[in-house]
């Protein structure tokens, strides 16, 4: 019965705090990874991977995937409503009072202070995961530069950029084209073992 309550608590608090998406909900669950160790920073790039992959919001994929693999289904409800409840009490709580506030300067400052907010923590996030996929993890701090880097990433990011941005046949595929032979590569890449 505890997991359940910090499973609620630790997504309550990041969906209390992660203003602008899902995206920015990564520093957050970095904490929680440090703190409870549920999952490492290897399975939430994998996280981040199939939930950009997936229909739905990021944030609440990675809270379900969360739950789902530490507790189940009971798991994956509770860390879902964990991480949505904060939403729904503040919209709430602003449809109350908004309409008596829609014109007021003071309001109008506090959505424009939280616009660079929101774009910090998705930047951070943003560069998180480009670290994620770029280093090597394991290496040690002693070695070069070429161990370091995780040249299968940056050649599928040269390859994926060649056909979305470069190659006029393939520019105007949809994402989807993308995300599904990137997740081939991927499979392909671990069973040759490369």
């Amino acid at each position: 019965m505890m997991i359940y309550l910090q499973l609620f608590y630790e997504f309550f608090k990041a969906g209390l705090f992660a203003i602008g998406g899902g995206m920015a909900t990564l520093p957050f669950l970095y904490d929680m990874s440090d703190k409870m160790g549920w999952f490492t920073y290897a399975d939430l790039a994998n996280m981040v991977a199939i939930s950009e992959s997936t229909p739905g919001p990021i944030g609440i994929n990675m809270a379900t995937y969360v739950g789902y693999t530490l507790r189940g289904v009971p798991g994956a409800v509770t860390a879902t409503v964990g991480l949505i409840t904060p939403s729904i009490i503040i919209i709430l709580i602003i449809a109350k009072f908004l309409q008596a506030f829609k014109d007021s300067p003071l309001v109008d400052a506090a959505f424009y202070g939280l616009r660079p907010a929101s774009t910090g923590l998705i930047a951070a996030a943003g560069l998180s995961v480009l670290a994620l996929v770029l280093v090597n993890p394991g290496v040690s701090e002693n070695a070069g530069i070429l161990e370091l880097i995780n040249l299968k990433s940056i050649l599928l990011i040269a390859v994926l950029y060649y056909f979305t941005a470069v190659c006029k046949k393939t520019k105007g595929l949809h994402p989807v084209c993308f995300i599904a032979a990137s997740a081939v590569v991927g499979i392909v890449f671990q069973f040759a073992g490369i």
